[in-house]
């Protein structure tokens, strides 16, 4: 009820990195000065699936033509599981028959994933299964299963986006942290025409997203130190591997085998447990992996803490189809270390949670425009 502007996005699962996209776009365009992109999500129990009975669902196309690759004739039923699960296991599936990646490979980056949310008390999932606990847990779809599933969530997550100066004016140079690359890019004619399992999966957007990030930016692949990308299922964290460039044509289970996927490895990858740990909360995701690099750059992410970064990278697709790359870094007049996050909030919120109480409520309300009705109904 502050009267400013508010534009409501609706990007499937990238709606968050595109309310981030858009607030740093009106800055940088010079039409505001300070920007909020806001996401959350309560999603209904259970597996995705269309919300209209009167239309076409927007992935019919995609998924038609996934058994048609797959050489089905119909309507797959469930015992062959829901349609977004089998859209990315089929994608890991022709890795796998392509270039000698196996399912164990897969597994084992859910097994990463899952060992790196431990720490994470925002996670929704903190157990760690093994490699071979992921491979022989209940299979969702052919190949995928239980634990290299996201699942469904609640969540919310916001990002302040400001111009240097207005960081200057309120002396905020301890803990701003720069958007120094940002790629948006949709599906291109590839999505069909290739006939590739892995490119119905988005791999295409995916990697011109990740080209104009690096461009922008002036770095490429091998100068990011960490990274959150969108692993909804285990086997697109594989195939994104190679669209960001991470590695050859045909080598991403190379960076599996060698550990450059964790802690102590090139890359530290889904620090936060990725979506299947931490949860997607559709809204919330991409904004949410912003939240755990920046906490990344600042050094205040405790128990999650890469080594030595100086660049990290989000990947945040939304099949039907959308992709939103983003490169962060230290600017140049941060201040590392001054920043402490407890004196502010009383504990680190980087990889600290605690129930927020009603002065923290209070402090956060409009000093100008906040109304006592609208709580009063809820």
């Amino acid at each position: 009820m502050t009267g400013v502007p508010i534009v409501n996005v609706n990007n499937n699962c990238s709606t968050g990195s595109s309310a981030l996209a858009l607030a740093a776009q009106a800055v940088q365009a010079g039409q505001v000065d300070c920007a909020m992109a806001l996401g959350f999500e309560k999603m209904q129990p259970g597996s995705l699936s269309n919300a209209f009975s009167d239309r076409a669902a927007p992935m019919e196309g995609t998924i038609s033509q996934l058994y048609e690759i797959e050489g089905e004739k119909e309507y797959v039923t469930e015992d062959f599981g829901p349609f977004a699960a089998r859209i990315f296991g089929a994608a890991g599936q022709e890795y796998c028959e392509r270039y000698g990646a196996t399912w164990d490979h897969i597994a084992a980056i859910a097994a990463k994933n899952h060992q790196h949310s431990k720490h994470n008390p925002y996670a929704q999932f903190r157990t760690t299964p093994s490699a071979q606990d992921v491979a022989k847990a209940r299979k969702v779809t052919r190949e995928v299963t239980l634990p290299m599933c996201s699942p469904t969530s609640d969540g919310g997550a916001a990002a302040i986006i400001c111009s240097d100066a207005f960081v200057r004016r309120h002396n905020l140079q301890d803990r701003a942290i720069e958007l120094a690359g940002l790629g948006i890019a949709t599906d291109s004619v590839r999505l069909y025409e290739d006939r590739s399992r892995i490119e119905l999966a988005g791999a295409d957007m995916s990697r011109r997203a990740a080209e104009r990030a690096y461009k922008q930016a002036n770095i490429g692949p091998n100068d990011v130190q960490v990274l959150e990308l969108h692993d909804c299922f285990a086997p697109n964290e594989l195939v994104t591997y190679e669209a960001l460039g991470l590695c050859p044509k045909g080598q991403a289970h190379k960076i599996v085998e060698l550990g450059d996927n964790t802690h102590g490895g090139k890359w530290v990858i889904n620090p936060s447990g990725g979506l299947e740990s931490k949860g997607h909360p559709l809204g919330a995701t991409g904004l949410g992996m912003a939240f755990y690099m920046v906490h990344q750059l600042r050094g205040t992410a405790g128990p999650l803490q890469a080594k030595n970064v100086e660049h990290a990278l989000t990947h945040n697709i939304g099949l039907g189809g959308s992709c939103v790359v983003t490169v962060l870094r230290r600017p140049a007049f941060f201040q590392q270390g001054a920043y402490d996050p407890k004196k502010l909030f009383g504990y680190n919120v980087g990889y600290e949670t605690q129930r927020l109480t009603e002065a923290e409520l209070d402090r956060a309300k409009s000093k100008k425009a906040y109304s006592d009705y609208l709580p009063a109904k809820l």
